[in-house]
């Protein structure tokens, strides 16, 4: 018996038993209705992070895509998975908002810090070479702070501006550029805070974080 599995199956019996007959009409409304989310988010792959639990969202609402680190790649770097998402997304599902969403303790960021820890890693170590960019700014604002007496952790910093790296990285692809230039596209930066349940939010081209209340 695989224990895991086990673990696996007793949460679909749970699914089935307490959760699905309180939505049974959601869901059967969503197995005959098309799809037609009003969110693309792209956020991390760490199994801490539930995307419809932190925004309160149900089945057909939010079109979920997950990597490592929440990246992004620019337009013809790395067209691959993440790339298709996005393209599907804006230009088959029509969604309105696209959320980059980082968060706290982020095993990626703490990589970028110790380079060392992805030596066996190769994969991982060339999918993080689409946050350096954000390691060399958020060095270089890290050494300001510590100047001016207002440090914070170098990994919260630099969390910070991976988000707002790969929002650079996201205009950069033909649809979305598209769809923000006619008007029918926004898009966000968000830092989720695991261990408080608080989000913090860049909006408007805003370079910094404000709490959400």
């Amino acid at each position: 018996m695989d224990p895991v599995l086990e673990q696996l199956k007793n949460g679909v019996r749970r699914f089935r038993s307490e959760i699905y007959p309180a939505q049974a009409e959601l869901f059967a409304q969503a197995a005959t209705e098309p799809q037609r989310p009003h969110t693309l988010f792209i956020t991390c792959a760490d199994s801490r992070i539930d995307p419809n639990a932190i925004t309160a969202t149900g089945p057909g609402e939010v079109f979920v895509t997950r990597n490592i680190g929440n990246m992004v790649p620019a337009y013809g770097e790395m067209l691959g998975g993440v790339s298709a998402v996005i393209e599907f997304a804006v230009t088959a599902l029509g969604v309105r908002h696209v959320v980059i969403c980082g968060h706290t303790d982020c095993g990626a960021m703490k990589a970028l810090l110790d380079p060392s820890s992805t030596a066996k890693m190769p994969s991982v170590r060339n999918w993080l070479k689409n946050a350096q960019t954000a390691l060399a700014v958020a060095n270089t604002l890290h050494e300001h702070e510590i100047e001016a007496h207002h440090e914070r952790p170098l990994v919260d910093v630099l969390t910070e501006q991976n988000v707002l790296l790969q929002i650079q990285h996201l205009r950069t692809h033909p649809s979305v550029a598209t769809a923000i230039t006619l008007g029918d596209l926004t898009i966000s930066g968000w830092i989720y805070d695991i261990a408080s349940g608080n989000v913090r939010i860049s909006e408007n081209s805003d370079l910094t974080f404000t709490p959400l209340t």
